[in-house]
């Protein structure tokens, strides 16, 4: 066996532990059972309606990429997929990080850049809205979350059920797109609570691939959305523009990390608290900053000048962010860089080409959710 085939081998065997790891994923979504406990085979195999259209969407994606790739004559990988599985630590999880494909050689050209860029996230939007739109004209009877909950069949209505929960409640945040479908798609009769949202595969493989569609087009550094801006604006206007977007969103991420309610309980182990998230905040937008600044001491003045405008916006407005998106801050700042490969051929790109830009980046807004997944922990009560 050469090389190829033992790498086609490889790719082959991560696609088919990602289908599973997937379709566990969707079966714990769905019914709210996990492999060690509960699981049923049926419930497995009920699974794969959250699976095959998540990982359709995910496969038309990268084979956007790369069949682009192949036209332009770029030296490319089929893709690989990523299982990620936590289900046996009874966490849930998507069953992946996704996929990404290689390339093989350097691409000298701003037009070669843009094509492969743009290709996958359109060529997945496009298929994504196939899947909310008979996700949301296909509802099951309202008697479906009873089979999920039966212990909702005490309360008069799902809603009072809800509010009588006193457990962690996570549900899904809006996007343009997404409510679109909710109001103008869905019949209001049977259209679920939004907490009960992920028990429905195909609105999760729909809603799921909208936020990586929109996390794909940022237009920021390397991603599929740099690539876009890179296009539309040319080398220099792509290193400023990358470069304020990418401040802006880690300044986003980071509000209301340390706030002003922080102060408010004036015990020595509360002003310890207090100093470790700061310290913490400087360390996290510290390595985000990696790509921006050269210098260390410009990266901790960075993110010192962050927090303490984050502060004060805090403490006069009340406003917070969504922390969650530190994490892939850090990823692009330090790891994907916030600047762009330098090409040798800069051509401006045509109208049309221009036009299907702007169109993504269009598509990136009705798509991104400031806060995608939202987590309600109930106050603890205290007795007196």
């Amino acid at each position: 066996m050469d090389k190829e085939q033992k790498t086609k081998l490889i790719q082959l065997g991560l696609f088919i532990v990602t289908l599973i790891t997937t379709t566990l994923a969707g079966a714990e979504w769905m019914f709210s059972k996990y492999l060690v406990i509960g699981m049923t085979w049926s419930d497995f195999v009920a699974g794969f309606s959250f699976s095959i259209p998540f990982l359709g969407i995910l496969t038309v994606h990268e084979f956007g990429h790369y069949f682009t790739a192949r036209y332009h004559q770029i030296k490319v990988s089929l893709p690989y997929y990523i299982p990620l599985w936590f289900g046996f630590m009874l966490s849930p999880s998507l069953g992946t990080m996704g996929a990404f494909i290689r390339i093989r050689e350097h691409i000298d050209s701003r037009l070669k850049y843009f094509d492969v860029g743009v290709s996958g996230p359109i060529a997945g939007f496009v298929i994504a809205l196939g899947v909310l739109y008979y996700g949301f004209s296909n509802l099951p009877p309202q008697d479906y979350i009873y089979e999920i909950h039966p212990e909702y069949e005490q309360y008069q209505s799902v809603d009072e059920a809800i509010n009588a929960s006193e457990g962690i409640v996570i549900h899904l945040g809006g996007n343009l797109l997404f409510d679109f479908f909710k109001t103008q798609v869905a019949d209001p009769e049977l259209l679920p609570h939004e907490n009960e949202l992920m028990h429905y595969p195909w609105l999760l493989a729909g809603y799921l691939a909208l936020f990586f569609t929109a996390l794909n087009l940022l237009p920021i550094g390397q991603l599929d959305g740099g690539h876009v801006l890179f296009g539309l604006f040319g080398p220099k206007k792509h290193a400023i523009i990358s470069r304020v977007l990418f401040t802006g969103f880690v300044f986003y991420a980071g509000l209301g990390w340390v706030g002003i309610d922080d102060l408010q309980d004036k015990s020595w182990g509360s002003l310890g608290d207090f100093l470790l998230s700061i310290g913490m905040y400087l360390v996290v937008v510290y390595f985000a900053a990696y790509s921006v600044f050269k210098e260390k001491k410009d990266r901790l003045l960075y993110a010192t000048i962050l927090l303490t405008v984050q502060f004060l916006l805090n403490a006069f407005t009340g406003w917070e962010g969504y922390q969650g998106w530190l994490l892939f801050s850090v990823l692009i700042g330090r790891f994907l860089g916030v600047d762009h490969p330098p090409v040798s051929e800069d051509k401006e790109l045509s109208l049309e080409r221009k036009i299907i830009g702007w169109i993504a980046l269009v598509i990136f807004i009705i798509c991104f959710s400031p806060q995608p997944l939202v987590l309600e922990i109930p106050a603890i009560q205290q007795i007196p």
